[in-house]
């Protein structure tokens, strides 16, 4: 078998879709790790939360280090008991390892010019002035019993701030000098490091290095100075690697005299140490709750940044404008924002397809509408040259120009249909009086009918509780539209004599309430809801055809819709005359403004 072969072999797919082999799971398997990686790892709304969470989490751990009591009170602990210690020493020198001096001091030439039977008397003294030197070889083995070399360091000046004894080296009489060698220079680790710069950056620099002096004069050491003035002095220091050392000064004093100094202090690492030890539990806790924090973070971002996504691609997938209609993921379940949005995005999406449904209807609607005054145009105009006689020329003509108005009036209220949705939605809504514009209309349309045809419009508005105004939230023009499509519409089913048109307003709880009746013959129970369609016209048989476009009622039901009401139509029954109709009412509610 060739590698071909086996390449193919092992491409193979199952019928259930899965992998046939080992190396296409493994494969599939890395895909999808990889892809759930990218989705996780570089969304930014995944890292937005991450960073955020830890970095909350590190301002909080920072701020817990700095504002820690525990080392501040470790250097206290320990200056106190550098004190204590050296105090202990001190005293311990001063009583034991000092040298008396204060010897008698005979002048010869005295001695002999004396006379006999006289004697010498030594001259006064103070106290102030009498030297007690400090034996080193006396105190070596009482710093050897007293002083943790592992842990402290102790250090003795004479009067005269010259070193006398270092606990790194001790010597007696007879004895060799011994010195610990320096640590070899090795590379820090990247912890040690890192450690170094974080505990730099949080404490500062600002402690001076001690330095080792090659004269071994104490007089570097400040605190020295102080303690031979017999005063005791404190200081905190940092070696070459940056370890915090704490010094301690005590004057050894011997009869009030200040015969010394004792320099007490702490080793490079021991104070560090046990703050590090320290510091390294907080930082274990901060890796723990910061995994833990990571873990929830990234399932926090998967639960917000997976939807979001999944809709933002299926709102791709629509604006992309496939044929195949996308369905938006539903969400609602989750009862949260995301929920809400896919529930908006849905509603959103829904409704643009249905308006391009609409759009589609209405195209075709169009196109069937102008078929029918074209077709009359086209046999008129393809018969006009065939008339044998004027009557039937004039008959021809008058076909074409009642074809030509029909068109005029269908291209004119097809205008206005397309452009209605575009204007509402740029318009901007304002608040308008309802009961002013009613007047003005039915003033408006009683003048027009004066003298054209007997008409009795009525209008009656039903005053509201506390004489609230009749006041909605809508475009004043599109509003009379609507009332005077529908007054038109009545004027044109009521009888010539005795017509009547009774328009009544009143309000129902939050809504406002307009009822348009007339005494018309009513409409067909069939086409009730038929009327509000496109193009859609039930009149009389006496009536002249082609008069109407059948666009009003369609464009009042699109209008009152915008304005978020409703508007319905009935038939006024007499209930004294079984079955029978007294005309169509029309009732239009809209909600009040706020």
């Amino acid at each position: 078998m060739t590698k071909n072969t086996q390449l193919e072999t092992l491409q193979k797919i199952t019928p259930n879709g899965l992998p046939s082999s080992p190396f296409s799971i493994l494969s599939d398997l890395r895909f999808r790790t990889q892809r759930l990686l990218r989705q996780l790892l570089f969304s930014s709304l995944t890292r937005r939360i991450v960073i955020l969470n830890l970095a909350a989490l590190a301002i909080l751990v920072t701020g817990i280090l700095y504002l820690n009591q525990f080392r501040d009170g470790l250097i206290e602990a320990k200056i106190k008991s550098l004190c204590i210690q050296g105090k202990i020493i001190a005293g311990a020198i001063a009583a034991s390892a000092t040298v008396d001096t204060n010897s008698i001091l005979i002048d010869p030439q005295k001695l002999l010019e004396l006379q006999a039977g006289e004697s010498v008397t030594p001259a006064p003294q103070s106290t102030d002035s009498w030297d007690f030197p400090i034996n080193p070889e006396q105190v070596a083995p009482l710093l050897r019993r007293l002083i943790t070399p592992k842990t402290t360091r102790a250090r003795i000046y004479d009067r005269d701030a010259t070193l006398l004894l270092d606990s790194r080296v001790l010597y007696s009489s007879g004895e060799v000098f011994s010195y610990d060698l320096p640590p070899l220079k090795t590379e820090k680790k990247l912890w040690e490091r890192l450690y170094s710069w974080f505990s730099n950056a949080l404490y500062g620099n600002g402690l001076a290095i001690d330095r080792e002096q090659a004269k071994k004069r104490g007089i570097v050491h400040p605190e020295v100075y102080r303690a031979l003035n017999g005063s005791l002095a404190t200081a905190k220091r940092r070696n070459r690697q940056g370890q915090l050392i704490v010094s301690v000064a005590v004057p050894v004093q011997r009869y009030r005299a200040v015969v010394g100094a004792l320099l007490l202090s702490t080793t490079g690492s021991d104070i560090d140490d046990i703050v590090k030890g320290e510091r390294l539990v907080i930082f274990k806790v901060f890796a723990v709750v910061g995994s833990v924090l990571l873990v929830l973070s990234l399932f926090l971002a998967h639960t917000i940044a997976h939807p979001l996504s999944k809709l933002s691609a299926s709102a791709n997938r629509v604006r992309n404008g496939n044929n195949k209609r996308v369905e938006i993921p539903d969400f609602s379940m989750r009862e949260d924002e995301i929920g809400h949005l896919s529930t908006s995005i849905r509603d959103m999406t829904n409704a643009l397809y249905m308006r391009i449904e609409a759009i589609e209807r209405f195209a075709a609607d169009v196109s069937h509408e102008l078929k029918n005054p074209l077709t009359s145009l086209r046999s008129a105009v393809e018969t006009l040259p065939l008339a044998k006689n004027e009557e039937a020329q004039e008959q021809l003509i008058e076909i074409i120009q009642h074809d030509v108005r029909r068109l005029d009036r269908l291209i004119t209220d097809i205008s206005d249909a397309s452009r209605l949705d575009a204007e509402l939605a740029r318009e901007t809504a304002q608040i308008v009086d309802v009961t002013l514009l009613l007047e003005s209309l039915v003033h408006a349309v009683q003048e027009v009918y004066r003298n054209r045809q007997n008409i009795d419009i009525s209008l009656n508005i039903i005053p509201r509780p506390h004489g609230k105004p009749y006041l909605v939230l809508g475009h004043e023009l599109r509003l009379g539209q609507v009332i005077s499509n529908l007054i038109e519409n009545a004027r044109s089913f009521i009888p010539h004599d005795n017509g009547k048109i009774c328009i009544t307003m009143k309000s129902n709880a939050a809504n406002l309430v307009l009822i348009i009746e007339d005494n018309g013959p009513g409409i067909r129970s069939e086409n009730i809801e038929r009327i509000f369609e496109r193009f859609y016209t039930d009149r009389p048989s006496e009536d002249t055809f082609g008069q109407n476009s059948g666009l009003g009622l369609s464009i009042s039901r699109q209008i009152i819709e915008a304005h978020n009401g409703t508007i319905t139509a009935e038939n006024i029954v007499d209930p004294e005359l079984e079955n029978s109709k007294t005309g169509a009412r029309f009732i239009i509610v809209l909600p009040f403004a706020r």
